[in-house]
Formats: C-alpha cells, sequence, structure tokens
C-alpha cells in the first residue's frame, strides 16, 4: 500500500491488517519504524478531530512533524496542490496527509509525487481514516461484521464518511440502511423515516448536517430535523440491547442527537475519537513501513 486515497483502493485483508495493528497499539505495543520520518499536515479545511489526531498518531510512532499552515501558505498566492506536495518532498518529506475542498484532489499527484499521501478527506468524497476507526470501534463491540445491522442517518449525499463506510461496511458482511430526507440521498437508496430501523440495528451511525455544502438549504428548523431524522430520547428506548450510537463529529447537538445522549452508556462517541489515534498510527506505519 502506497497511499490511502479510498476505501475503495482496500481490500478486505487490508482493512482487518489496520484494524488488528491498531488493536496492537492499543493494548501497549510499540513501533517497529527503523527511522524517524517527516511528515506535514495539509489541512486545507478545519478540522479538530482528523488533524491533532494524525498529529498524535505521527508523534507516537516517532516522527518528525512539520508544520504546515494553509492559511499562511503559497496555495494563497495561487500555487498548485501539486507544486506544494512537490515542494515539501524535496525539501525531505517522507509523507503527507491532505484535506482538500476538492473531490479527488489527489489524482493530480499520482504522477510525479513520491511521498506517501494519506487522504484526510476530500470534498464530498472520501474519508478513509475515519471508516477504518468507525470500523475499528465496531469490530471492538461485537467481534466482527457479518451479519449486523448498521443505520447510517443524516446528510449522506454530502458525507464522505457514508460514502467511505458503505464500501467497506457491505464488502465486510453488514447490512446498511440509510435514512435521510429525500433530497439529500444523492446515489443512495434511503428510508425518509425511522419506521423499524430502530429497532432493528445494532449500530446507529449519525452524521452532521453539512450546512457549507449545501447550494440550496433544506429549510428545516433545529426542532424540526431532530424529530424527523434525529435520534431522540424516545427513539433511543426503542432501540434493541447492545445497540450502540456513533457519530463522526463534530456534533450539532439538539439537531442530530439528543444532547443527553452523547455520553450516554450506548454512545461510542468519544471512544470514537481515542481509537482514531491507534488507527491513524496502524495507518501511518503501514505506509511508511512499504518504504523500508
Amino acid at each position: 500500500m502506497k497511499n490511502l486515497l479510498s476505501m475503495e483502493h482496500l481490500t478486505n485483508d487490508e482493512i482487518i491488517a489496520i484494524l488488528d495493528r491498531a488493536a496492537q497499539f492499543e493494548a501497549g505495543e510499540v513501533t517497529t519504524l527503523q527511522r524517524s520520518y517527516h511528515i506535514a499536515n495539509l489541512f486545507f479545511e478545519p478540522s479538530t478531530r482528523t488533524k491533532t489526531s494524525f498529529e498524535m498518531a505521527e508523534r507516537n510512532l516517532g516522527c518528525t512533524v512539520i508544520p504546515f499552515d494553509a492559511g499562511f501558505s503559497s496555495a494563497l498566492k495561487g500555487e498548485t496542490m501539486y507544486d506544494t506536495v512537490k515542494t515539501l518532498e524535496m525539501i525531505g518529506l517522507d509523507a503527507v496527509v491532505i484535506r482538500a475542498k476538492e473531490d479527488e484532489y489527489y489524482n493530480e499527484l499520482l504522477e510525479g509525487i513520491h511521498v506517501a499521501i494519506i487522504n484526510a478527506g476530500d470534498g464530498a468524497g472520501q474519508h478513509p481514516s475515519q471508516s477504518l476507526l468507525d470500523l475499528y470501534t465496531i469490530k471492538k463491540e461485537f467481534g466482527s461484521f457479518e451479519g449486523l445491522t448498521i443505520t447510517i442517518a443524516g446528510d449522506i449525499s454530502h458525507s464522505r464518511v457514508a460514502k467511505s463506510n458503505a464500501i467497506a461496511l457491505e464488502r465486510l458482511g453488514a447490512s446498511v440502511h440509510y435514512l435521510c430526507p429525500p433530497e439529500w440521498a444523492g446515489n443512495f437508496t434511503a428510508h425518509h423515516n425511522w419506521d423499524d430501523l430502530i429497532e432493528e440495528s445494532d449500530v446507529i451511525m449519525l452524521l452532521r448536517v453539512q450546512h457549507e455544502r449545501h447550494k440550496v438549504n433544506k429549510d428545516f428548523s433545529k426542532e424540526g430535523y431532530h424529530e424527523q431524522y434525529g435520534l431522540t430520547l424516545a427513539r433511543e428506548k426503542q432501540m434493541k440491547d447492545g445497540a450502540i450510537i456513533m457519530h463522526p463529529a463534530p456534533i450539532n447537538r439538539g439537531v442530530e442527537i439528543d444532547t443527553t445522549l452523547v455520553e450516554c452508556e450506548r454512545s461510542r462517541i468519544f471512544e470514537q475519537v481515542q481509537n482514531g489515534v491507534y488507527v491513524r498510527m496502524a495507518i501511518v506505519e503501514t505506509l511508511l513501513k512499504g518504504r523500508e
């Protein structure tokens, strides 16, 4: 594995290997990297969890993290993504983690760039490291994916999390359902009310309403969306025994989920954040070891 760009590019064996390595890191194992590598995190969109999680993972692996501030970079002067990454490569970096507004921005980097590229989110496209940490969270809970019923609810068409997880979960044997307003389904076949989903699901995965990606905003009040499509207190009481709640965050409290459920017994929302460090350690180590 030279780069991590999309869940479509990973085999099931590669996915399981990353999850297994993350479990070893969580158990206290240390990296076997032969030297300290240089990495930069290029975030052209806002991020709290993903950016700091990668930085922590890189430092845990003994890497040197080279600061990069997109708001003060030559990208503001019109420099292309290719030229930015090529510059960092020639300075001596070994890998870059990139989040960008453009779908599949990485296509222009596949010829002529030799550093490892990790896609930390491309527009409304893919978010493979988030998908892998979601998979890790589910695997820790249930042991496997075969036979699980998972409902992904929210802004489906704009969600790179939904698209990445849809690919992986279905390939690994889970049954995946989608719930959203009709105009937010995109290419997905989606339910538009909860019906029996709430009682059947082993995992309820909620998604943030991405107002910034809507050309025409759906005229939902906060309360209106919550009552129709959110995880309310009443719906949580209908969930099956052992079912869990997930959300990639950031959370619109009181919109996708009642605020009192964010840290309830079923919730794995903040555990997902913690799991993200171990998974990203496994991702970075896997790519760098492939270059040794």
